[in-house]
């Protein structure tokens, strides 16, 4: 079987840390958390604005639909780079492991265009990817089959050449179902492992 030609990254628990539960019970407990989620749509809001709705008037517009969070929600803005840390520093060094090699190495990621433009002014590595495709520029969000066809079609490259990692197993469906290759990442050991197996890098670069 031939290599896969590009190594397509999600960012979010692949390279960057993403858990907004973890950065809210650090500021009002556990408790109040779960409370706040359950009564505030926030996450559907994250996906609106992961789609290309606009960042800031999209959690004014819902701290004003619930003014007894209204604090809460702007933290979402405000302290926005509070919740996507640490960086997964293996994930990182394999994606320039990658490159040195000369495999072709692309973002693939639910992230709002305002974020990520944000995001590459905090994260060097982000600005390393070959193609990004980003879902708040495209305004396709996966695990939309669109996407992904968007993906084919801009880079060129055959699905069963392309080797995708994401956390999310729907991602994964998605992308499977086109004839990708993928990895559902639960560490980075474990997508270090797949590498190795596919030919991409030895365990010298790791």
């Amino acid at each position: 079987m031939l290599q896969p030609q590009a190594v397509i990254f999600d960012i979010g628990n692949v390279l960057i840390e993403w858990h907004p539960e973890r950065f809210y019970d650090g500021r009002i407990g556990a408790e109040r958390r779960v409370a706040f989620m359950d009564q505030v749509p926030i996450h559907a809001a994250n996906l609106a604005i992961d789609a290309g709705a606009p960042f800031r008037q999209t959690l004014v517009d819902l701290a004003a639909d619930y003014p007894a969070w209204a604090v809460e929600i702007m933290w979402w803005h405000d302290d926005w780079r509070l919740m996507v840390d640490p960086v997964i520093t293996r994930s990182v060094a394999m994606l320039r492991a990658l490159r040195k090699r000369g495999v072709a190495v692309f973002a693939l990621t639910n992230f709002g265009a305002e974020t990520f433009d944000y995001a590459l002014t905090q994260f060097d590595f982000l600005n390393e990817f070959d193609r990004a495709y980003v879902s708040g520029k495209l305004g396709l969000i996966k695990p939309d089959p669109a996407l992904y066809a968007y993906v084919e079609g801009d880079c060129g490259i055959a699905p069963d050449r392309l080797l995708f990692v994401d956390d999310r197993p729907e991602n994964i469906v998605a992308a499977a179902r086109r004839g990708w290759r993928v990895h559902q990442f639960e560490s980075a050991s474990g997508f270090a492992a797949r590498l190795v197996a596919e030919g991409l890098l030895q365990e010298a670069d790791l």
